[in-house]
C-alpha cells in the first residue's frame, strides 16, 4: 500500500513537472524569437528608412539575419505585404523561398503588433517550428513588411527528455531511500506487534508470564503497556481462577466426603441402628452446610454479573441488627456474650431491606464466632450527611495486621478462623462487601490483636449518592475535554 502511494506520488509529481516544463520551455522560446524578431525588425527598419529597400535589404540586412539566426539556431525570414519571402537566413531558404506566407497570418501581425505560431507556416517547413513575427511599418504609418524568426519544436522533445531523464534518475534515488526508510521503520513498528502475537500465542497455551519490552512512549509504546496491563491482569485472573476452582473443590470434597461415607456406614451395617440418628443428623448439617455454600456463591455471581435486582426501602436498620441478634440469642446466653448498642433509637437509612440483613447476619455471625468467651459484641452507629455508618465489634483475638488486606477475599479463612469455623466456607465477608458495594457504599477493618475486631459499614444517603453520581458525571466530562481529538 505504501509502496503503490509513493509511485503513484511519483507519477503525478512527474506529470505535472513535465507539463510546467513543457509551458515554461514555450514561453520562454516565444519570448526569445520575440526580441530577436524585434532585433530583425528594427535593422530592417533602419534600412527602410535611409535607403531604397530593393537595393539594400540583400547586402545590409541579410547578413544581419544570419547572425541572428545562428546565435538562436533559428531561421529569420522577411515577407512583403503580399506574402512573399524576400529574405530568408537560416537554413537552405532554396525550397522556403517560393513559399508565402498566408494573408490572414499577415493581417494577423499587423492587426495585433505579434503573431505567434506553432506549426508548419503554410508549408515552409516539414515538421512544427515555433514562429514570432513582427510587422514593419513605414514613416508615414504603412504596412511595409513582416519579420519571422522560425525554431525547430523537436527542441522541446529534446529538452523534455533530459528532464524526464533526470526525473526518473532522481525518483529511483527517492524510490531507493523512500523504500529503506519506510523497511526499517515498519519493521521497527512490526516488532513489538511480531512480540504481542508471540505472547498472545502464550496467553492461548496458559502461560501469563510472558512480557512486551517498552521500547518507546508513542502509540505503539502505549500499546504495549495497555499489553502487559491486561496480561498482569489475565494472570491475577487466572491465579484466582485456579485458587476459586481448588477452593470449591476443597469446600465442596469435603462435605461430600463425609455424606457419602457415613451413608455408606448405614446402608452397609457399619453403623449401628442405634447411632443412625446420630450421623443422619451429620449428614443433614453437611447438606445444609453445602446449600449454604451453593447459595452464596450463586449470591455472589449474580451481583458480579449485575443481575441483583436492589429494591431499596426507607426502614430502621437498628430494628434489623436487634432481630438479628435475638436469632443468637441462646448461643450467645451460652457463651455469656454481653451485646451491647441495642438501645439505639431508630436510625432509618433507604436501601435493600433484604440485603442489608444478610449484611448484618453475615457480621453478626463471625462476630459471634470469634468473640471470646465471657466477652461482648457491639454496635454502633454514626450518622452524617453523607450517610449512615453501622459498626459491629467483638472483643477477642483480632484479626493480625498482615491478613486484614485479605479478609474480603474469597474462601479466605485466617488461621485462627480454620480452627473455629470449620462449618464455613469464607464467602461470608466477600458477600458483604459486594452488597455494600452495591449500594454505593464501603466497609472497612479495624482491629487490635488480643483485644477486639470491627468492622464499619456506610450506607450512603440518597442526596449523597446523586451528589456523587453528579461528580463522577462532571469528572468524566472533564477527561473528555482533556482527551486530544481525533485527526
Amino acid at each position: 500500500m505504501v509502496s503503490a502511494i509513493i509511485l503513484l506520488s511519483l507519477v503525478v509529481l512527474g506529470a505535472v513537472l513535465l507539463t510546467f516544463a513543457s509551458q515554461y520551455f514555450k514561453q520562454d522560446r516565444y519570448k526569445l524569437l520575440g526580441h530577436n524578431a524585434e532585433l530583425a525588425a528594427t535593422l530592417t527598419y533602419s534600412s527602410l528608412k535611409n535607403n531604397e529597400y530593393q537595393a539594400v535589404n540583400a547586402r545590409i540586412v541579410l547578413p544581419s539575419y544570419a547572425v541572428l539566426a545562428n546565435s538562436i539556431d533559428a531561421d529569420i525570414y522577411l515577407a512583403d505585404t503580399n506574402g512573399k519571402i524576400l529574405l530568408f537566413a537560416g537554413g537552405s531558404s532554396s525550397e522556403r523561398e517560393e513559399k508565402e506566407i498566408p494573408q490572414e497570418v499577415l493581417n494577423a501581425a499587423f492587426d495585433k503588433g505579434e503573431y505567434e505560431e506553432l506549426g508548419k507556416m503554410n508549408g515552409i517547413y516539414k515538421d512544427g517550428h515555433y514562429t514570432v513575427g513582427t510587422p514593419i511599418y513605414t514613416e508615414d504609418g504603412k504596412r511595409a513588411a513582416v519579420v519571422f524568426v522560425s525554431a525547430s519544436a523537436g527542441a522541446l522533445s529534446v529538452f523534455l527528455s533530459e528532464i524526464l531523464r533526470m526525473f526518473i534518475v532522481s525518483s529511483l534515488a527517492v524510490l531507493i531511500l523512500a523504500f529503506a526508510g519506510v523497511y526499517f521503520t515498519t519493521a521497527d513498528l512490526v516488532r513489538p506487534l511480531r512480540k504481542m502475537v508471540a505472547a498472545t500465542q502464550s496467553f492461548s497455551k496458559g502461560d501469563f508470564t510472558m512480557r512486551v519490552p517498552v521500547e518507546s512512549y508513542d502509540e505503539i509504546g502505549q500499546l504495549a503497556i495497555s499489553f502487559n496491563n491486561m496480561a498482569s491482569s489475565l494472570a491475577t485472573t487466572e491465579v484466582a481462577r485456579r485458587s476459586f476452582t481448588a477452593n470449591v473443590s476443597h469446600e465442596l470434597r469435603t462435605p461430600m466426603t463425609t455424606i457419602a461415607g457415613f451413608v455408606d456406614g448405614i446402608l452397609d451395617g457399619t453403623i449401628p441402628p442405634e447411632r443412625r440418628d446420630d450421623y443422619l443428623r451429620i449428614v443433614s448439617d453437611e447438606i445444609k452446610r453445602l446449600s449454604r455454600l451453593v447459595r452464596s456463591m450463586l449470591n455472589i455471581a449474580r451481583i458480579e454479573a449485575g443481575e441483583l435486582e436492589m429494591k431499596p426501602d426507607l426502614f430502621d436498620v437498628n430494628d434489623t441488627v436487634i432481630k438479628t441478634v435475638f436469632t443468637f440469642e441462646q448461643p450467645l446466653e451460652a457463651k455469656q456474650i454481653e451485646v451491647r448498642g441495642l438501645d439505639r433509637g431508630k436510625v432509618m437509612v433507604e436501601a435493600d431491606p433484604d440485603l442489608i440483613h444478610q449484611v448484618v447476619y453475615n457480621l453478626i455471625e463471625n462476630a459471634f464466632k470469634f468473640v471470646n468467651e465471657g466477652g461482648y459484641i457491639e454496635v454502633n452507629y454514626t450518622e452524617s450527611d453523607a450517610g449512615t455508618a453501622v459498626g459491629i465489634k467483638n472483643s477477642g483475638d483480632g484479626i493480625a495486621k498482615d491478613e486484614i488486606p485479605h479478609i474480603f477475599d474469597r474462601f479466605y479463612k485466617t488461621d485462627k478462623s480454620r480452627s473455629r469455623d470449620k462449618g464455613g466456607a469464607g464467602l461470608g465477608l466477600h458477600i458483604v462487601r459486594s452488597i455494600i458495594n452495591l449500594h454505593g457504599g464501603d466497609i472497612i477493618v479495624r482491629s487490635v490483636e488480643g483485644e477486639y475486631s470491627e468492622f464499619v459499614f456506610t450506607i450512603p444517603n440518597p442526596q449523597s449518592k446523586a451528589r456523587a453520581k453528579k461528580e463522577k458525571d462532571k469528572e468524566k466530562e472533564r477527561e473528555k475535554e482533556k482527551e486530544p481529538p481525533v485527526s
